[in-house]
């Protein structure tokens, strides 16, 4: 099934199916039973995808030019527009993580990544994130991410398909998370 996916650094022609993928799995528009088997909280305009786009800190998957899974890296100056990531930020000081200096300069924010659940378990988490980290790596060597306590499937792909680490955890608006971080000059264990 995945033979036919290409792996790409997201283009501005892309924003409508970036959009669409968004739609179906975004956590506002799915009932209780549908989270169960994950999705995304932060959703994007045309004009942040612009940028983001523009800045090369978004990565797709597409199969016959529809776009299938997305991953977004980008930078804290970015995501500090939103309220939870200026948190998130406030807690690099008591954050650690093998050798790095743990700041908004020297790391930047894996995702959202969402993948359509019809391509799910079949490894594409494994090789869009290998493309991604090739490409990021340049820029950046630590990734750090947050994910939400109750998103059972993506902390699972995350620590065991992608081996990224657990270094703590916050509240935030009600709701719990995981810290979690990677260090990018690792290949990723499958794709390696």
């Amino acid at each position: 099934m995945l033979e036919n996916i290409n792996l790409e650094i997201a283009k501005l022609n892309d924003i409508e199916g970036v959009l669409d993928l968004q739609k179906l799995y975004l956590v506002s528009n799915l009932s209780e039973e549908e989270k169960k088997s994950g999705f995304v909280t932060t959703p994007f305009s045309v004009e942040q995808l612009t940028y983001v786009i523009n800045n090369e800190g978004l990565f797709i998957a597409k199969d016959n030019n529809k776009v299938i899974a997305y991953i977004f890296a980008e930078s804290w100056d970015f995501f500090s527009q939103y309220p939870i990531f200026e948190y998130m930020i406030s807690l690099f000081p008591k954050l650690e993580f093998l050798d790095f200096e743990i700041n908004s300069t020297t790391s930047f924010q894996y995702g959202p990544i969402c993948i359509d659940k019809k391509y799910r378990g079949k490894g594409l988490i494994n090789l869009l994130f290998e493309f991604m980290r090739i490409h990021v790596v340049k820029k950046y060597t630590l990734s750090l991410t947050f994910i939400n306590k109750t998103n059972i499937p993506s902390y699972r792909a995350h620590t065991e398909k992608l081996k990224w680490t657990d270094i703590g955890e916050f509240q935030f608006n009600d709701n719990n998370y995981y810290i979690l971080a990677y260090n990018m000059n690792m290949p990723t264990l499958e794709t390696a």
